[in-house]
């Protein structure tokens, strides 16, 4: 039932659902067979939990998005799904505009977890959950700007918008920030600033001040 109604949204918002799964093995081998851009995953799934399938799945495919759908709001939950590799985490009963806008969000290669559980989880992650990353001091002092923007949850363009580059030149600036620390995306990056006092643990600072969501 509520991959059918997946299904209308996403097809309402001209998407195409090029494969359904009902377990989390079943995911991982639908990945293998159509390459999707992006992968919507529950946490709890029989056979293969969905986490399990999260990390298997970006290991071995890490151009595929995965967004976490999940009624699990606990952040135990949240940071397993972040170090696995998952791209986006979101709860079950957003609108469905929301829900739209998180895929394009992390089809266009940025990250995004619910506003709701963002600052808990900023400030629960422990040094030791971000071990074998080279240290924030390797990036250059604009690398470190960046890096604060995006713990402040700004996307590629508002960053733009700030620091007066060209969206393309601010992508660069990301992605070296990303392979500098040793990291897989946004979200771990941004954990990392804030827990080198880079950033405040403050949500309004993740995700906006309109609340809006933010990559």
């Amino acid at each position: 039932m509520v991959r059918e109604g997946l299904r209308s949204i996403l097809n309402s918002a001209d998407m195409q659902v090029v494969g359904e799964a009902m377990t989390g093995r079943e995911a991982v081998q639908q990945v293998h067979e159509v390459a999707p851009d992006v992968v919507l995953m529950d946490v709890r799934m029989p056979d293969m939990d969905g986490l399990a399938a999260t990390e298997m799945i970006h290991n071995e495919h890490p151009e595929t998005a995965i967004l976490i759908l999940t009624s699990y709001e606990t952040t135990d939950y949240l940071k397993r799904a972040v170090l696995c590799g998952a791209a986006g985490y979101v709860l079950k009963g957003i609108d469905q505009a929301y829900l739209i806008d998180a895929i394009r969000i992390i089809k266009n290669g940025d990250s995004l977890i619910d506003r709701t559980l963002l600052r808990t989880l900023l400030a629960d992650v422990t040094p030791e959950e971000a071990h074998g990353h080279r240290s924030i001091d390797a990036l250059t002092e604009r690398e470190k700007t960046v890096l604060q923007m995006l713990a402040r949850g700004l996307s590629n363009k508002e960053i733009a918008q700030e620091m007066r580059y060209s969206v393309g030149t601010i992508k660069n600036h990301v992605q070296r920030v990303i392979d500098k620390l040793g990291v897989s995306d946004r979200t771990q990056a941004a954990i990392l600033a804030v827990k080198a006092g880079l950033v405040p643990s403050n949500p309004e600072l993740a995700t906006g001040q309109n609340g809006s969501p933010k990559s």
